[in-house]
């Protein structure tokens, strides 16, 4: 493999960390993004000998050996039937989009008869370390020579190879991401539409409010289109993100109307349901000596109480689609293993779950917050419904840009939360 050239196709951020790593360990890459940015991209490069940008797809498509497409999935057919047909005879090419099957169609409808297809999905973000992350490798046609020079390539990932479907893997993340990035985004616009910002607020900073917090920062300050691809497109993301509104608004009717008996009876069925099976082994994941080290606010001496409807809804919403997300550990996103790790907090202490049932009941302190998290979490799931990309952008970047103030401390502190609570919470 001296002469094998890898091809990249969209010099985003996970483009960028791509070209950059496998450059790093000596494979020459040809690459490219929208023809605006050819000179952009050519000074960025033009200390790195072993990337050489090019102006267009068709250049890069026709000098590789293995091409990797890194655009939006919503654009994935458009830029494969454009540049597709110029693929080198006989050459491997892959996606690395979250949302496996409009790629796997563009494949099929675009590329010549003579290319094989072997896609990847790095789950994970463009600024978190690949090593030790789930990276999953879809043979869909090609030969097992192929598949074993693509595995190659992609060692130097140093990640952990997880082989899939097409459509297995669409699955998959439908169950661990596109219900976790619905839980934070609804937390961000809610906060918005009560013009808060939470580490402002005592109710807000300490223990698992961090997490909280710092992740949906996280998610506000990436690009909207990723979040987008993955829950529209996939054909499995739908039902989840629309039966997390609908436990968000189940559980939220039964604090409004007092019904304690009937909402504690769900919760702790629920419960039974995701984590009754589970063989705990050792103390829990998350302390809350770890969590309050990442705060953006002053902890408050005396911690306000909260029901955690963000959180009850999510095991409510595993529970009534019948998930056990300790069944996807395998390739789970570090925001993925965060969110069940602050679940389990909760599930696995009876006296704070019981804390928790009561104050839902008796305590009003959040109600307007949950009023606003229940909108929210509805109007996300309608636009996901609807298949309405321009909404999602909208609804997206105009929270985006309320919080883009605090992006730069958020992500200093949230890259530090997550290296460390990611290495106390290897299974």
């Amino acid at each position: 493999m001296d002469n094998f050239v890898i091809g990249i196709i969209g010099m985003g951020d996970m483009g960028k960390m791509y070209a950059r790593r496998l450059s790093d360990a000596g494979w020459r890459v040809n690459a490219c993004d929208r023809e605006e940015k050819y000179e952009k991209l050519c000074k960025e490069f033009a200390d790195r000998k072993q990337i050489q940008i090019f102006p267009n797809g068709h250049l890069v498509s026709r000098a590789s050996d293995y091409i990797i497409y890194n655009v939006e999935a919503a654009s994935i057919c458009k830029v494969v039937a454009q540049y597709g047909p110029s693929t080198k005879q006989g050459a491997i090419v892959g996606g690395q989009t979250s949302c496996k099957a409009p790629e796997i169609a563009a494949f099929e409808e675009h590329l010549p008869p003579d290319v094989e297809i072997i896609s990847c999905h790095s789950l994970h973000g463009p600024n978190i370390d690949p090593r030790g992350q789930p990276l999953v490798i879809i043979q869909h046609r090609a030969s097992d020579t192929s598949f074993r020079k693509v595995e190659h390539v992609l060692s130097c990932l140093g990640s952990k190879h997880v082989y899939l479907s097409a459509s297995k893997h669409d699955r998959i993340t439908a169950d661990t991401q596109a219900v976790t990035h619905a839980a934070f985004l609804s937390m961000g616009k809610a906060w918005h539409a009560n013009k808060q910002f939470p580490w402002e607020i005592a109710r807000y900073v300490g223990g698992i409010e961090n997490v909280k917090i710092n992740l949906t920062l996280r998610i506000y300050s990436q690009k909207w289109h990723v979040y987008a691809g993955l829950a529209i497109l996939n054909p499995y993301a739908k039902e989840q993100i629309r039966q997390y509104a609908q436990s968000v608004t189940d559980l939220y009717k039964l604090m409004l109307g007092g019904h304690r008996e009937e909402l504690e009876q769900r919760i702790k069925k629920a419960g039974e349901s995701v984590f009754g099976k589970h063989n705990w082994d050792g103390e829990l994941l998350l302390k809350d000596e770890m969590l309050d080290r990442f705060s953006l606010g002053k902890k408050p001496e005396t911690p306000t109480p909260n029901n955690h409807l963000s959180l009850l809804a999510m095991v409510d919403c595993w529970s009534q689609l019948g998930i056990v997300p300790y069944d996807h550990m395998i390739c789970s996103t570090p925001l993925f293993r965060l969110w069940l790790g602050v679940t389990e907090y909760l599930f696995r202490q009876p006296a704070l779950l019981n804390d928790v049932i009561r104050i839902a009941i008796e305590d009003n302190t959040f109600r307007s917050d949950d009023l606003e998290f229940t909108f929210a979490a509805r109007g996300w799931s309608e636009a996901v419904t609807f298949g309405d990309f321009e909404g999602y952008r909208d609804r997206f970047q105009s929270t985006q840009k309320f919080f883009e103030p605090r992006f730069a401390d958020a992500t200093k502190v949230g890259n530090e939360m997550m290296k460390t609570i990611l290495q106390n919470t290897k299974r």
